[in-house]
């Protein structure tokens, strides 16, 4: 599945932020063509691989600038930009301040933006078997893109105990996806992870029985990770109600979510996820005789 091969790619783009790095470069890394790489990461993320880099090196930039004192040359510099007129440029194009204010005025928000609890993620829900041992916050000094991310993480020791597990989440109304292929995707980053995290979707209809479900239990993201991409693609029947979507996390450790899509894709995306509702049922009637 060419998911796994874009995880590859962009755990080895992470790692070399601070490197000369191309599409024949990565392409290469990554064992295709260059054509061909460009045309599955763009399908697949999104976004073509160079503005995907660029991207994260503004990002990641954008921290630098918070969080140390380094010169904004030497930060230009370090991600590989040609100048530091350059790197001003790319930065403004996405932040709409050059560095020098983006540093001296985002530095008097931090504060207050650190203060941000659960009640002010619009939309979102901590569930699972024990909610109560899990908490969500906006982060404004890890992201993956712009300026926060949500942070999901245990706060007790016996979270996750005895198969017990948090989720975060939202869920919405199916009609506007029904007899649609869609696709819930994002950035996910882990730290200490004891059990194992993943994205999930679920789809139900109206008596809340599962139509699809997917929840990466099979491709889990475990222990410590950097920033990756992750997605699940369900098929949304027709009878559809209700969707699911979220981060879910057994045991201890933390997460952070980001950069998140969900979009309608084409059949030659591959569904993932193994639930289907007749899998355990046989093709015809068994021993009618009673003598097998």
């Amino acid at each position: 599945m060419y998911y796994d091969v874009i995880h590859k790619s962009i755990e080895f783009i992470e790692n070399h932020l601070d490197k000369p790095l191309s599409l024949e470069y990565v392409s290469k890394e990554a064992g295709f063509s260059k054509f061909h790489f460009h045309r599955i990461f763009k399908k697949y993320v999104g976004k073509s691989l160079i503005d995907y880099i660029r991207y994260r090196r503004i990002s990641s930039s954008a921290q630098m600038l918070l969080y140390t004192n380094e010169r904004i040359l030497d930060i230009a510099l370090y991600f590989n930009f040609e100048s530091q007129e350059a790197f001003t440029r790319a930065f403004k194009s996405i932040y709409a301040l050059p560095p020098a204010q983006y540093r001296a005025q985002m530095k008097n928000l931090l504060k207050e933006s650190e203060d941000i609890n659960m009640s002010e993620i619009n939309g979102w829900m901590i569930t699972g078997t024990n909610p109560d041992f899990y908490q969500a916050t906006l982060d404004t000094r890890v992201y993956h893109k712009g300026q926060k991310s949500a942070r999901f993480e245990s706060k007790e020791e016996t979270a996750g105990q005895a198969g017990q597990f948090g989720t975060f989440m939202q869920q919405f109304r199916s009609e506007s996806f029904a007899g649609k292929r869609m696709r819930f995707s994002g950035f996910v980053k882990s730290e200490n992870v004891a059990g194992w995290a993943g994205l999930w979707m679920r789809v139900d209809d109206h008596q809340q029985n599962m139509l699809a479900f997917d929840n990466m239990q099979d491709r889990a993201i475990k222990g410590t990770t950097d920033w990756n991409y992750y997605a699940c693609v369900l098929d949304v029947p027709k009878e559809a109600e209700i969707i699911c979507i979220g981060i879910l996390m057994t045991g201890t450790g933390t997460v952070w979510i980001d950069d998140c899509q969900f979009e309608e894709v084409g059949t030659d995306i591959p569904v993932t996820g193994n639930f289907q509702e007749n899998d355990n049922l046989p093709s015809e009637p068994q021993n009618l005789q009673f003598e097998v």
